[in-house]
Formats: C-alpha cells, structure tokens, sequence
C-alpha cells in the first residue's frame, strides 16, 4: 500500500503546522530528511526534537516528530507526524520533500478510510470523526462523541451476531430440508426480534432530535412588516443585530444568526415582512420569504397584536404553512393589548395549529422571550428522547434502520404465518443486510468513496 502524505492542520499561518504521513514506508521517509535520533529505532508513541533538511542538507525547520507505529495508530499503519513552524512556506517545503521521497498527497478523508479497512473503527464510527469536525455546539460534540465510542454500532453488531446465528441454524435445516429437522427455535427466535425492534424503533425516533443537533435547526421568522421580527430577532440574540425601524419594510434581505438554546442550534433567518411589495427589491425580499419558509423546519410566525387583524394572520399562515412545517405562532406586542387572546386571532384547526402553538411576547419590553425559547427547545426536543442516550443522527443510518426494521416486521410475519424456513431466511438475510450497511460489514465501493470524500484533506 502506498505512504501517503497531507497537512493536517488547516492551511494558513499560525504558530504550528502539522504533517501527517501513514504507510509502510513513513518512518523510512522521514528518517532520509530528519536529523535528530534515528526514527526506525526509536519506541512507538514517542516525540523527537531535531531539524528538517532537503537533499542538499538546506535547513528547512526545527520541527518535533511524533512516532506510532502499527497496528496501534490512528490508521492502523505506521505514522509520523512532523509539528512544524506554522509558515506556509515551510509547510509546503517538508510537504513537497516527502513527496519527492516517495509519499503520495493523500485523498479527502483517506487517513480516516485506513483506519476503518484496517479495523481501527467501523464505518459508523469513522463518520462520527466528520460530525466531531464540524461540531457547532456542545450537543453536537456529545452526540459526535457518542457516535465515535461506539453507542450505536455496539448494541447492532451485538444483535446483528445474534441474527446471524439464527440464519445459520435456518440454513442448516435448509440442507436437511428432507428430513423434516428443526434446528432454530422458533420461539426465541420471536424474543429476538422483539428486542431487534426494542432497539431499532427508539433510534428511529430519536433521528428527528439527532438530525437536528448535528446540522442545526432552520427556523424562519416570518410575518407582516412592523410586526417586530427585527426586534425579536435581537432580543433572543441580546444585541443589536438588525436595524429596527418603525418605517414598513426596512429589512429587504434575510439576516442569518445562530441561537444555542441547551446545546441545540438553531440557524435564525430573519425575512422580508409579507406584504404586496412597492418596489422590485423589495419584492425579492417578499419571494425569498416565502422560499426560506418552504426549506425551514420552524416557522415563528410574528404578527402585531395590537394591530393585526384576524384575517391577516389566516391569510399568511395559509400562504406559509406546508406539510412538516412545525410553527410557533408568536403575538408580539401584548404590552399594547394584554387581552390578546388565542381565540381572538385565529382558529387553527383548518391548518392543524393548536393553542400549545401560540406566544404572546413583548419583544421591546423582553416579556416572554424565555418561554418562546424554550418553546422552541420542545419543538425539536421530546420529552421520550434524551442525548444521554443513544441518539441517531445520520440520515444514511437513518435509512439503513427504516429497511432494516421492514424486514424484521417480514420475519416476524413469516413467523406467526408459519412459513418456509428458506422464506424466513431470506427476510433474515435482508435485515442483516441494511444492518450491516451501517457498521460497514457490508460496504460498496462507491458508498466509501461517497462518505470518505466530504472529509477534508489530511484527516
């Protein structure tokens, strides 16, 4: 297998640059460009002081070697990994150097690919290496976290074992077919499924939750000009982020922040007021509005509850509301008309909004921005799913586990129908199938070109 090479430190000047190379021939390399102590005779998990040279014996850094030797490193293979000056030109002087010696620049996400081919990790785990890069909060670190100890794929592989030896009792009756033996209990065979769909169907649930702390919640502000969106959007940030105006259509374009409400991220758009535009500009605003809403996965709808008028409020949410659109109906302004009431404004039941939906804030006055918060915490977070426990977060495994749980539910049928072991077995193989999808088992080609391919270089 070729050594391959790549900075694995994001490229830029700063204080330090580090260079990662893996393979059979990684120590050797470095030894022909490092002086300091002898890197092939030295202990693996070890760091060595000395100075980087080219061909010529230039001085190229005072560097620190970091030795691992395999299988216990990163990638299962020999590594060294050269801590360097963080000049750009440095960096890229030892980096050509190792590839004049005979390293190959590695691939995105090729470091991690090894790890996995060589056993060091499943495939569930080397993509929770991904989601901890990208971590944007402290829930998406823990779930990240979770994902790379192992949470999910031990309690698969464990089941999966299981189901495999099922598969092959049913099997070795197959071969026996004309002597009428039965070597599978039926039975327990029942109380494995039963625990299969124990475990399968709580991940499922959970994937809403997951998916949401691992990319972050699209949630739109919405609602007719002057109805305080603008405000709002600052008060649940605490600064001034956009320009307030008591001039009707002031924002013109969306305003994008991040609000971490208990770990969760929520990606805030602030939109254009809906109304008929008096311009062409602002007519865009209103059109990106409207498509903001349809790719959200919260809508706050913000209307003026001193001024709004019941049909105006219908009216929007009948142009803004689409299926699995989950909205927050917030009545801003109550501190000018506290009587503001539910059933004065709005009758949901057409769209499918109930009263649990409904916020009277002051968001001038930061009345009831609390609540809105943790309003929305609950609409992404119920009360049955906790991060504690295992958490689903990939849609990939998300898909895996839907085809999964099909084919445990025909097992279980073919059961209580009483049929063929030869029909049962081909369901069983079906369902280890997709479970194995997930831990990498059973993986194609192009499925780990897909997945090691958004990791970024040198990792």
């Amino acid at each position: 297998m070729d050594t391959i090479v790549a900075l694995a430190t994001p490229p830029g000047v700063g204080a330090i640059g580090i260079i990662r190379l893996s393979g059979p021939e990684a120590i050797g390399i470095a030894d022909t460009c490092f002086r300091g102590k002898r890197l092939a005779e030295q202990a693996s998990h070890t760091i060595h002081f000395g100075t980087m040279r080219d061909e010529n014996g230039h001085i190229l850094d005072e560097v620190l070697v970091s030795l691992f030797r395999g299988p216990a490193s990163y990638t299962g293979e020999d590594i060294i990994e050269v801590s360097c000056h963080g000049s750009g030109y440095i960096l890229e002087s030892v980096l050509r150097l190792f590839l004049r010696k005979g390293a190959r620049l590695a691939q995105p996400g090729e470091f991690t690919l090894r790890a996995f081919l060589n056993g060091r990790m499943d495939l569930s785990q080397a993509e929770a290496v991904a989601d901890l890069i990208s971590a944007g909060s402290a829930a998406a670190h823990q779930l990240a976290m979770q994902q790379l100890r192992g949470g999910i794929s031990s309690e698969i592989q464990r089941l999966r074992q299981e189901l495999i030896d099922f598969a092959s009792l049913i099997e070795l009756e197959l071969d026996f077919s004309e002597e009428d033996v039965e070597f599978a209990d039926r039975s327990e065979l029942h109380r494995l499924v039963d625990r299969l769909r124990g475990l399968i169907r709580p991940l499922l649930d959970s994937f809403q939750l997951g998916n949401a702390v691992r990319q972050g919640v699209s949630t739109v502000l919405a609602g007719r000009p002057n109805a305080g969106k603008s405000t709002l959007l600052n008060a649940l940030l605490k600064e001034e982020r956009a320009l307030v105006s008591e001039i009707a259509g002031t924002t013109r374009d969306t305003i994008e922040e991040s609000l971490y409400i208990r770990g969760i991220q929520f990606r805030l758009i602030d939109t254009a007021g809906i109304r008929e535009a008096n311009d062409r500009i602002e007519a865009m605003g209103v059109a990106r509005t409207l498509e903001k809403v349809r790719d959200s996965a919260i809508l706050i709808y913000v209307f003026d509850a001193a001024a709004a008028a019941p049909e105006q409020v219908r009216e929007d949410l009948a142009r803004l509301v689409h299926p699995n659109l989950r909205i927050l109906l917030v009545a801003n302004k109550i501190d000018l008309n506290p009587n503001a009431r539910y059933e004065t404004f709005f009758d949901g039941e057409a769209l499918g909004i109930g009263q649990h939906q409904w916020v009277p804030i002051s968001a001038a006055n930061q009345l009831n921005i609390e609540t809105l918060q943790e309003r929305l915490f609950e609409t992404v977070v119920q009360e049955e799913v906790s991060l504690d426990g295992a958490v689903l977060s990939n849609v990939r495994h998300y898909e895996a586990l839907q085809h999964a749980l099909e084919s445990i539910e025909s097992v279980s049928e073919g059961l209580y129908a009483g049929l063929s072991g030869e029909l049962v077995a081909m369901d069983i193989r079906r369902a280890l199938h997709f479970l194995g999808e997930i831990t990498g088992e059973i993986s194609a080609d192009d499925l780990l070109g897909n997945i090691f391919g958004r990791f970024c270089i040198g990792k």
